[in-house]
């Protein structure tokens, strides 16, 4: 049996991980006192309710190595295969964890791919991991149509303001304050390293959907895949950016909601798109 596992930076949903057949190593969100399994007992929208209510910024903590380590040694045991796509090791040390757990349980079948992305372009490659399995390809296969296939996937999003990323440290308090008096909405993007990018600013939303759609023209999409809309919390954003594709021809196949991981740095009223370049 080929087991397909993700973390909570995938931004599935549980009934989804079921309908896809994959499973879960959760990542932990602590705020204040209280600690939650991410994709498990954290709701999203209550996520990001506490965000805009002023509560302590968010902390995340990466899937124990004792959590990697028991599901390698299972799957050694039962003579499974598992494949396991991990947020990018540019922005957490899950990668380097899964890896040095692996070696422990020395079993040649358990295989962890490096996504260099996060949230929904890691659902992209384990959505076509699993079709691929239905289709009755071996790990190795699959392995391989993946790591060919992360070079493509591509997120770009417009974070409503800069309030986030600055308390997660992304940006310095002084752009922070300057981003949020010119009303600037940062282009993030997910580098080819797999680092956080910020190939634009521009004033105001209206702008910063122009600029997605010019980054579209000039980065087509596959339609062989599909295109998902994303947004936070509030959906008049997005809602607005599906129009704009809608006009210019391109077909929307979801739009789905950022999770606490990544939206803990992101905040509410943030809009996306991810999708497969052509």
């Amino acid at each position: 049996m080929i087991r397909i596992f993700v973390d909570s930076a995938s931004d599935y949903t549980l009934e989804d991980l079921k309908n896809q057949n994959l499973e879960l190593f959760p990542i932990s969100i602590t705020i204040g006192d209280e600690t939650y399994q991410d994709g498990v007992n954290l709701r999203r929208d209550d996520l990001y309710r506490m965000l805009s209510s002023g509560c302590p910024h968010p902390t995340t903590s990466q899937p124990s190595p004792q959590l990697f380590l028991d599901a390698f040694e299972a799957a050694c045991q039962a003579g499974d295969e598992l494949i396991y796509i991990t947020l990018s090791s540019a922005l957490s040390g899950t990668y380097q964890s899964a890896c040095m757990a692996r070696d422990m349980v020395e079993y040649d079948k358990i295989y962890v791919i490096d996504s260099l992305s996060a949230t929904y372009t890691i659902k992209l490659m384990a959505d076509h991991a699993a079709s691929l399995r239905e289709q009755g390809h071996s790990a190795a296969e699959i392995v391989a149509e993946v790591e060919a296939l992360k070079s493509r996937t591509k997120v770009i999003a417009v974070p409503d303001t800069l309030e986030f990323l600055y308390k997660g440290g992304r940006v310095s308090r002084t752009g922070a304050a300057v981003g949020t008096l010119a009303n600037i909405k940062p282009i993030i993007t997910v580098t080819p390293e797999g680092k956080i990018g910020v190939p634009g600013k521009c004033i105001g939303m209206g702008k910063a959907q122009a600029y997605v759609m010019k980054h579209l023209q000039e980065h087509p999409v596959d339609t062989g895949f599909p295109l998902y809309s994303i947004y936070s919390y509030g959906t008049e954003n997005c809602e607005k950016m599906e129009a704009r594709l809608a006009a210019a021809q391109i077909s929307v196949t979801e739009r789905l909601q950022i999770g606490p991981t990544i939206g803990t740095h992101i905040g509410p009223n943030a809009l996306g798109v991810v999708y497969v370049e052509k």
